[in-house]
């Protein structure tokens, strides 16, 4: 894949961009896991199409809570990253999936639809579940994203099994 240039001892990470509404949940979250289970393989950033004021507590909990460290940004615009070279785009929510703008460059472009954690009312337990339930669908679908064979599949089969990933572990799941 043309996109994963780099020299031969040292190939560059796949750029990926995590786009949600506010930037302060899911895609926060996406963004912490890839850059940790992808090794160095991926460089993930997330932005949001109307960016909060701060990030979701609870997300930042939810990312603790697994062991990982999050030294993320503060919500952030996607405005002005349409320019930068990426080699993958997923939206993680249906209003970011229709205010996604157009990226040059040809990046692969995935809708991974999930509910939003923050619209959970309830208690803390409840707000903490739903915040742990998101991660870890976000979780599974970036395992199955690494399980690809990436540099051996041809783009259109590449964009396919990207998608279908979105698919895979609908919303629903992350009930069960």
């Amino acid at each position: 894949m043309t996109t994963a240039s780099g020299t031969a001892s040292e190939p560059r990470p796949l750029r990926m961009l995590f786009l949600c509404t506010g930037n302060s949940a899911r895609s926060q979250m996406a963004e912490v896991l890839l850059n940790h289970k992808g090794k160095g393989r991926f460089h993930a950033e997330s932005a949001g199409s109307q960016p909060a004021e701060r990030v979701n507590p609870y997300a930042i909990t939810a990312i603790e809570r697994a062991n990982l460290w999050w030294a993320g940004h503060q919500p952030r615009s996607v405005d002005g990253l349409e320019n930068e070279p990426w080699a993958f785009v997923i939206t993680v929510c249906d209003r970011a999936k229709e205010a996604c703008p157009f990226f040059p460059g040809h990046p692969i472009i995935a809708h991974w639809g999930m509910e939003d954690p923050a619209d959970v009312e309830g208690t803390d337990e409840q707000k903490t579940r739903a915040f742990d339930l998101a991660f870890q669908l976000l979780a599974r679908r970036i395992d199955l994203l690494l399980a690809l064979p990436i540099e051996k599949l041809q783009r259109l089969a590449l964009e396919t099994r990207v998608r279908a990933i979105g698919e895979a572990w609908a919303p629903t799941a992350a009930r069960a």
